[in-house]
């Protein structure tokens, strides 16, 4: 782990957001100048409650309620619902942050759920959709979503599309006032310090304790201050991907710490390094709350050295 630890860390002291509000869930890491909560939501899985509207934003405010300040989302999640829920449950007095992201577009009928939409018009038209389904004037960070790592989508034809064109339009969406920001997902070193110049604030990768293979960009964010925020944290994202709550430490933590193996899984990650977001989801209010408690859990030195241990793993995706 990195020397230091930011504030709002399990070793430091929680922030506050608004007067009377709950403390910052697990702290805040400054994402573009923004102080995001280090347990933030993501809220791809709430397109479970496409027929429940209501428990969509019901389990949105309970987030807000509970100190998480940023949602990330996109216009893809649910073909525009979950966007629509977030629009309902939150007014700008609640001081919560949307991020979302562009390069991908529903496929209901293929063998993954998305296809990717990496032209720049595409990505133009990605953003307009998210502003409409969100309400919104300006977005306050947009992820570029690439194809350069997996497991996923591969870009193909048309849609190998080169990074300064795809710079070129999400720069002059900012320019416009459109976006505030711009991170990027799926992408390799290489396509980072590339895209440098342009002012990344975060980057949101598929990694976890048993697929670590990211670590050259980890450490790379972490030098230039670019906020860490991986997604598929408890790996096993895919049949034949290795998940976390296999791991026998985890699970020998989990029993000594009397908190859930996904618990651990994620804890690890808030501690690996000072700039790590967590974004998990669901669509369980109990689920939500065990999330955001793991701001709150800490691993001591003897823990950790025996989760930093863990093998990282590949592993063969299977799909239908």
């Amino acid at each position: 782990m990195p020397e230091g630890t930011p504030e709002g860390t399990p070793e430091g002291t929680p922030e506050r957001g608004p007067a009377g509000s709950a403390p910052r869930a697990g702290g805040t890491v400054d994402v573009g100048g923004l102080a995001l909560s280090r347990v933030g939501f993501g809220a791809m899985q709430l397109e479970r409650l496409e027929g429940d509207r209501g428990a969509a934003v019901a389990l949105l405010r309970r987030a807000a309620e509970l100190g998480v300040n940023h949602v990330d989302t996109a216009q893809f999640y649910g073909n525009g619902f979950v966007n629509e829920a977030i629009r309902e449950a939150f007014a700008d007095e609640d001081g919560v942050t949307v991020v979302s992201k562009v390069g991908a577009t529903p496929d209901p009928g293929g063998r993954l759920p998305l296809r990717l939409a990496q032209r720049p018009e595409e990505l133009r038209a990605g953003v307009e959709d998210n502003l409409r389904s969100l309400g919104l004037d300006r977005i306050p960070v947009v992820n570029l979503r690439r194809a350069d790592s997996g497991p996923g989508l591969r870009a193909e034809g048309d849609q190998i599309v080169g990074l300064d064109d795809q710079l070129a339009v999400m720069t002059a969406l900012r320019d416009e006032g459109k976006i505030g920001a711009i991170g990027l997902s799926a992408v390799s070193p290489q396509t980072v310090r590339r895209a440098l110049p342009a002012g990344i604030v975060c980057v949101q990768n598929a990694y976890s304790l048993v697929s670590r293979e990211d670590e050259e960009l980890l450490r790379l964010c972490v030098e230039q201050g670019i906020a860490w925020v991986p997604f598929f944290p408890l790996g096993g994202a895919f049949p034949g991907l290795p998940k976390v709550t296999d791991a026998p430490e985890v699970l020998a933590a989990a029993e000594s710490l009397d908190v859930s193996p996904a618990q651990i899984g994620l804890a690890w990650l808030l501690h690996h390094t000072p700039n790590t977001i967590l974004i998990p989801g669901t669509a369980d209010p109990a689920h939500l709350e065990s999330n955001v408690a793991v701001g709150d859990l800490h691993l001591d030195a003897a823990t950790l050295a025996s989760l930093d241990a863990v093998e990282s793993r590949t592993g063969d995706i299977v799909l239908d």
